[in-house]
């Protein structure tokens, strides 16, 4: 790995981890947070792709919750986060022409990632509380997370976008 990919890992993981924990709405069904750290995985995803989406996602979302007193939360998050990035910059890899933002396929990893999201929070809910039926109230919190990260996602990314960010990534990979 070249030191440029290293810092770029290194500010990716950070810009998930800070996102996560500076803006944090508790859930008291969940005793969890609702947070903006989601819409950074979407843009790290999509931009910069599988690899550094799963880097950041997983493991910046992971230093958050052990930052934010939900260590016991961290390794569900490592997997459950990590594959979500993944799986949005794979979906999204795709797009073969950067002329446009608003595709079918960035729509399709946005929609793919926070189910994902969901449905292994509920997964790891489940075990975490030995009880899947308590883990399913929290799947409405979940996906008001998901659809706000999404929406957040879109914005920003229209923005980045515009912005050519497309050449910039190119030319730092």
């Amino acid at each position: 790995m070249k030191t440029k990919e290293l810092c770029i890992h290194g500010l990716m993981i950070a810009l998930v981890a800070v996102c996560t924990m500076v803006f944090q709405i508790p859930v008291s069904a969940t005793q969890g947070y609702v947070h903006l750290g989601d819409s950074m995985i979407l843009l790290v995803g999509v931009f910069f792709g599988a690899r550094y989406g799963m880097v950041a996602g997983g493991i910046g979302s992971a230093l958050a919750d052990v930052l934010s007193g939900y260590s016991h939360w961290a390794p569900f998050t490592l997997i459950i986060k990590g594959l979500m990035g993944w799986l949005i910059g794979k979906i999204a890899s795709g797009a073969g022409s950067r002329a446009k933002f608003y595709t079918g396929r960035n729509l399709l990893a946005a929609v793919v990632g926070i189910a994902w999201m969901v449905f292994g929070y509920f997964i790891g809910g489940g075990i975490l509380k030995s009880s899947f039926a308590v883990a399913a109230t929290s799947i409405p919190e979940n996906i008001v997370q998901g659809v706000a990260g999404a929406v957040i996602f879109f914005v920003v990314g229209a923005a980045f976008h515009k912005a050519n960010i497309y050449k910039i990534v190119s030319e730092q990979q």
